[in-house]
């Protein structure tokens, strides 16, 4: 398949969900990567967990993860698959003040996990933005990419290989 194509338009530009049923069930991995940037006594109230709504990290972190398994049901074309492994995890940056999130989907199946993967972060970072608000609503979510999915008949891809 080429890559200047956009798979999710029939022949007659008609959207329509890819269909995978011919496809190799393997394993697919898929990493994505995003961050949001907040006054530096943000940063201080998340990281002494004494933010009003509780543990701010422990929150987003299952929100990511609800999610990854929501996908489909945000994302029109996205198919519904059975993920088989969600790991969402953050990194306090007191430098840039802001905290990065990573989130890794994995799944044995015909079809990959980007768009789950990139909504495990973007729904993780919201949900920061959504406890936070209350002292600071210049927060800003920036950065949100894939950095890399493994398996399929594409084969890998690494952001900047």
């Amino acid at each position: 398949m080429s890559h200047d194509v956009l798979t999710h338009f029939d022949a007659q530009g008609q959207a329509h969900m890819v269909d995978v049923g011919d496809k190799a069930s393997t394993r697919r991995v898929a990493v994505a990567r995003g961050r949001i940037c907040m006054l530096p006594a943000t940063l201080a109230l998340i990281t002494s967990g004494s933010a009003k709504k509780g543990d701010v990290l422990g929150i987003a972190r299952i929100a990511g993860i609800q999610g990854a398994k929501k996908t489909s049901d945000l994302i029109p074309l996205c198919h519904p698959i059975g993920l088989t492994r969600v790991a969402v995890d953050f990194e306090v940056e007191p430098a840039t003040s802001s905290v990065a999130c990573t989130a890794t989907a994995e799944v044995h199946g015909q079809t990959g996990v980007e768009m789950e993967a990139l909504t495990a972060v973007q729904v993780a970072l919201l949900t920061i933005y959504d406890m936070c608000k209350a002292v600071d609503r210049g927060m800003t979510i920036t950065d949100v990419k894939l950095l890399e999915k493994h398996g399929g008949k594409s084969g890998s891809f690494v952001a900047g290989k």
